[in-house]
């Protein structure tokens, strides 16, 4: 039955992107803009596969994760311990929410001038934006998650003489960790965002921005619209299949979906 229902869900987002893909060939055959700026969906498979072909497209969306994954470790790093100590004492809630909460509605990609201005273009530039852009839905999921462990399991390990690394350890890390996962989940979303707007603005010399921004240099709309296939495509697949997957397991190993059909 559960298999059932998803090749139904399957099919039916299948559905969507075949009528997406024929609005696009229509007016892109519509003869509104020249082909050149609307490719029709032959030219830009064949430029697609010309891209995965002479292996341009790995090699850039390669680099551009990279960026991701070492801007989302150096924001777990200093997001975990924040929201841990957001959440345990109420001093450092009272120090660093305010503060948060007034960084929270910048956008990452207003930083990139200054973040340019200040370190340069390159890599460095393009993973400070990653790192604002993931670390804010994980402190926050970080310290929701932590308030939201039971008193009575805190006390209790207090009582039977627990130290507070055994508490967190044994009691904090388990209780939050269905709210770390999501806050992950969410982080990457805005992290993938996030680097492929500083890859636009900072210029390093790979990514899957920077081959947009070259690409719109030659009005290659072709290579462009490759490129957010490609960007799409990775992000559905990090989203569906790692980070949904992994919050799933999470939540069924800490028995919060007791009682639900198997």
């Amino acid at each position: 039955m559960k298999a059932k229902r998803s090749w139904v869900a399957f099919a039916r987002g299948m559905a969507g992107v075949v009528v997406v893909l024929a609005i696009w060939e229509i007016f892109a055959r519509s003869g509104m803009f020249s082909t050149a700026m609307t490719p029709p969906l032959g030219s830009v498979a064949n430029t697609m596969w010309g891209m995965l072909a002479d292996n341009s497209l790995f090699e850039n969306a390669g680099a551009t994760l990279m960026r991701v994954f070492i801007g989302m470790l150096v924001s777990f790093a200093i997001a975990l311990p924040l929201g841990v100590l957001m959440a345990r004492y109420w001093v450092a809630e009272r120090i660093f929410l305010p503060v948060l909460s007034v960084l929270l509605p910048i956008p990452s990609l207003a930083w990139v001038p200054l973040f340019v201005l200040w370190f340069g273009i390159g890599n460095f530039a393009t993973i400070l934006v990653v790192v604002y852009a993931s670390m804010f839905p994980l402190v926050f999921a970080t310290w929701t998650g932590v308030r939201a462990v039971n008193p009575l399991w805190l006390r209790a390990a207090t009582v039977m003489g627990a130290d507070e690394a055994t508490l967190f350890r044994k009691v904090i890390w388990p209780g939050a960790l269905p709210y770390i996962i999501t806050g992950l989940r969410l982080s990457f979303g805005r992290a993938w965002i996030g680097v492929i707007g500083g890859e636009l603005l900072a210029s390093p010399e790979l990514g899957l921005g920077e081959v947009i921004f070259n690409a719109k240099e030659y009005l290659q709309a072709g290579v462009m619209l490759s490129t957010l296939i490609a960007i799409g495509v990775i992000g559905v697949f990090f989203e569906r299949f790692v980070f949904q997957k992994l919050e799933e397991v999470t939540v069924r190993r800490w028995g919060m979906v007791a009682g639900q059909e198997p």
